[in-house]
This record gives C-alpha cells, structure tokens and sequence, in this order.
C-alpha cells in the first residue's frame, strides 16, 4: 500500500530559528519513513508583503539548504520551491472564483497584519489562504503539520475542497482530497528569550530574542548569557508566573533528550548562573551538525540547484495530474 501523503511548507523570510525547527522542520525528518514528503520553500507567499528581491532569491536558497541541513533527504522527500511550479498560482485563480470575499477577511491573520500595513495592504495577504489551500490540495494531501496559530488556514483549505467538491464533483468521486492536521505537543511553541510571554519570531526586532539554526556558538552564548529572567532559584516547569524559566527549561528538556521529569529533577535547587552555561553548551552541540551539514551542501557546486532542480520536477507532476482534473470538472476546454 502506498504511504499517506505530508505537504508543508515555510517562507524564506529572515533567518529560520529555533522555532521554526523544533515546531516544524525536526518533525519533518523524524516522520520522513512514515509519509510520501513533499517540502516546499514558499517564496509565493513572503511577497504578501513588501521585500528586497536579493533578500528573497538568497533566503530562498538558505532555506532549502537548511531543509536538507536538518537532515531531510532528497532521496526520501521531495524538495522544491514554489514558484517552480506554476501549477500553484494557476490553481489559486481557479480557487479564488468559488472563494466567498468573507471567508477571507474574517482571517484573523489578515485582520492583524493588514492593521500593521495601513493603505500599503495589497491583495496578495488577503488572498495568502487561498494559495495555501492551493499548495495543498494540490497535492492530494492526507495530512498537514500545523502550528496552532495555522490551524485556521488548514480549516478553510477544507472549507474550499469541499465546496469545489460539491460545486464540481460528486460524493462518489472527489476531486479533491480533504487533509487532516498534524499538531506535535511538544516544542510546537517555543518563546522569544526576551519575553517568555510571546512566541519566538524572525520579525521581532531585536537578534538576542532568538537563536538562529546557523548562529555561532559565540553568538548562542551572548544571546543565552543575556536573555530574560527571574530572580527566583531552583528552576520549574509550567509555572505560569515565571514564562521564561518553562521556556528555558523546555529548550534543555529537547536538546539534551531527557525526560520532562529528569530535567525537573536536575535543575530544581540551580540558579541561573549554573544552569545558563549547561543550556548554552546543550544548544552548541544540539546545533552543530545542522551548521555542519549546511555548510556542506553550500559549498558542494551545483549539489543545491540539482536537488531544487529534480524536486521542481517530481513536484510538477503531482500538481499537473490534479491541477489537470480540477480544470476539466470546471469546464475548461483542455488541449
């Protein structure tokens, strides 16, 4: 029997962090051998907002660079970028003629990031949920993972495979599959180091809120050496006055493999002067053979445009087959 299907995703925006890998790419590769994968840098979709077209071709190449350095195997997945396959913008517009307007402007994502934008808000942000849904169904996915802030993206691209099915299909035979979301428990937030309150993010202006995948071990240092406190001793989880210490605490609990329970257990009676210094050394090592690894793939000539290369291909033919099936049921005139 053939594997169930995985599409996900991220945007080449900043530099990925230790969010992005614990609440994404790490789950990726340890679910590899259980699903038919396919990655996607989605560089569609960071031009919802304003961007320096340098900045996205380099952070394109950096993220799928960092796919493969956290240790996704082109052998086993499949790799490419978004816009490679004009099968994603073409089923979008297909999408947005039985896409209702208020479907979209009730997104609370839109709603926050729109407030930010004022008048500059172009209609590629109100219309990002239509493209995901695209990315997605176009690949007759079964499962997605999902962070909780997406989960109402994965709800409306639901929400459109099922009107298209009823407007276009039939109950027998689909066109499209409805996927189901993947949410992993544990790291799936990860909070910035300057406020435990709020989660970590490549748009926060300040560098010591987060740890980058390729940050040096000089700079992981300063950044944990500096990063917010309480002045209480003896370290606990799930405290809900003290964010930091859980998120602090949480971050050595992954790195270090240890049970919940066995870092409640060591880190109970330390202070910060101790236990800052074995998180820093934890992270380093947990860390470097991602640093490792991707300097390796950027450095070997033509081994990232090869992999991006056959992963475009592989790729295409997926969402050809169903883009294909989605125009004929629409009454396209096909060649």
């Amino acid at each position: 029997m053939s594997k169930p299907r995985i599409f996900s995703g991220a945007q080449p925006t900043g530099n990925p962090h230790l969010g992005n890998y614990l609440g994404a790419f790490r789950n990726w590769v340890e679910q590899q051998e259980a699903y038919e994968n396919y990655f996607c840098v989605v560089d569609l979709h960071a031009m919802t907002v304003p961007h320096d077209p340098q900045e996205l071709r380099s952070n394109t190449r950096r993220l799928a660079a960092l796919y493969i350095a956290s240790g996704i195997d082109p052998e086993r997945s499949t790799i490419f970028v978004q816009s490679q396959v004009s099968a994603h913008a073409e089923m979008t517009w297909l999408f947005n003629c039985i896409t209702p307007i208020n479907w979209l402007t009730d997104m609370i994502q839109y709603k926050e990031k729109a407030e930010r934008q004022g008048e500059n808000v172009g209609t590629g942000l109100l219309d990002y949920p239509v493209l995901m849904a695209a990315d997605i169904l176009l690949y007759q996915t079964d499962v997605v993972p999902v962070g909780e802030d997406q989960k109402q993206h994965l709800e409306l691209t639901r929400d459109i495979a099922n009107r298209f099915n009823h407007l276009f299909g039939s109950q027998e035979q689909p066109v499209f599959k409805l996927p189901e979301p993947l949410i992993r428990a544990e790291g799936k937030r990860v909070m910035s180091l300057t406020d435990g309150t709020k989660k970590m993010s490549k748009s926060d202006p300040s560098e010591l809120s987060r740890i980058n995948l390729l940050d040096s071990p000089e700079e992981i240092t300063k950044k944990i050496k500096r990063c917010k406190t309480d002045p209480i001793r003896g370290l606990e989880f799930d405290n809900l006055e003290r964010p930091e210490c859980n998120n602090l605490l949480g971050l050595y609990q992954i790195f270090s493999g240890k049970t919940k329970q066995a870092v409640a257990t060591e880190c109970a009676d330390m202070g910060w002067g101790q236990f800052k210094p074995l998180l820093t050394e934890t992270l380093i090592e947990g860390l470097k053979p991602i640093r490792e690894r991707y300097a390796e793939v950027v450095d070997t000539p033509g081994y990232l445009d090869t992999v991006l290369q056959q992963g475009s291909e592989r790729a295409a033919e997926a969402a050809n087959a169903t883009l294909h099936q989605a125009k004929a049921a629409m009454g396209l005139l096909m060649p």
